[in-house]
């Protein structure tokens, strides 16, 4: 995948060889959890630019970790599927991402706010469970953030499909969810709970009073925040 080497006929050298580009383990992560399309990937990897997502797509693909295939009824588009190759690497980025939510700072973490991966994470792990069987419009508000940033809507259609949108979609929304990101980032890690952060002030919300109150179990939360972490 790269003109370096490690010189090495180690396993673990070899390996690296290929994961170890910047950006590949990330995008794996992506591919792992089941994004499939360009444009989802790259909501997953917003600050990745799209010429160096295309440029680790093929080098993926050229490594039997990905394939790429022709949607159906499309000529424009691809999606990228992983191999058995690829499927193998699962357990490892579990792993990784298990290790780094037990021993790395929560400090630094949390100096890496994201709105859009955040929201992009809420969206795919969202329980739909707890939530009324109709369209179910919940609407996350960053005051501190600048207007382009600030509102986001998560939509959950009758059928349980979960849509993200940063433009205002038109519709009713059933609750209104007032945060700054660093809570809702902690909240998302597991390292705050929603009880605590309301109870505090830093969530407030408006609106469906039995969704308000169950938001921690319908939010879900990353899933790696089973994890306990060691390193504070």
């Amino acid at each position: 995948m790269t003109n370096a080497s490690y010189q090495q006929f180690c396993p673990v050298a070899m390996a690296a060889e290929v994961l170890c580009t910047r950006w590949t383990m990330v995008l794996l992560r992506e591919l792992v959890a089941g994004s499939t399309r360009f444009n989802e990937l790259r909501r997953g990897v917003p600050r990745m630019s799209p010429a160096l997502l295309s440029k680790r797509l093929r080098e993926l693909e050229a490594a039997g970790i990905v394939v790429r295939e022709p949607l159906p009824q499309t000529q424009d588009f691809d999606a990228y599927r992983l191999t058995q190759a690829g499927r193998d690497l699962q357990p490892v980025i579990e792993a990784i991402g298990m290790w780094g939510q037990k021993w790395v700072e929560a400090e630094p973490t949390l100096e890496n706010l994201d709105p859009e991966l955040l929201m992009w994470d809420m969206r795919r792990n969202l329980d739909t469970d707890p939530v009324p069987a109709r369209q179910t419009v919940f609407e996350f508000i960053y005051p501190e953030l600048p207007p382009s940033q600030r509102n986001w809507w998560l939509i959950v259609e009758p059928d349980r499909t979960v849509d993200l949108c940063h433009v205002d979609p038109g519709f009713d929304v059933d609750l209104f969810i007032n945060s700054d990101l660093r809570t809702m980032t902690e909240i998302w890690l597991g390292l705050r709970t929603v009880a605590r952060a309301v109870d505090d002030g830093s969530v407030s919300m408006v609106g469906h009073t039995e969704l308000a109150d169950t938001m921690q179990s319908w939010l879900g939360l990353s899933p790696f925040a089973q994890q306990k972490k060691l390193a504070v």
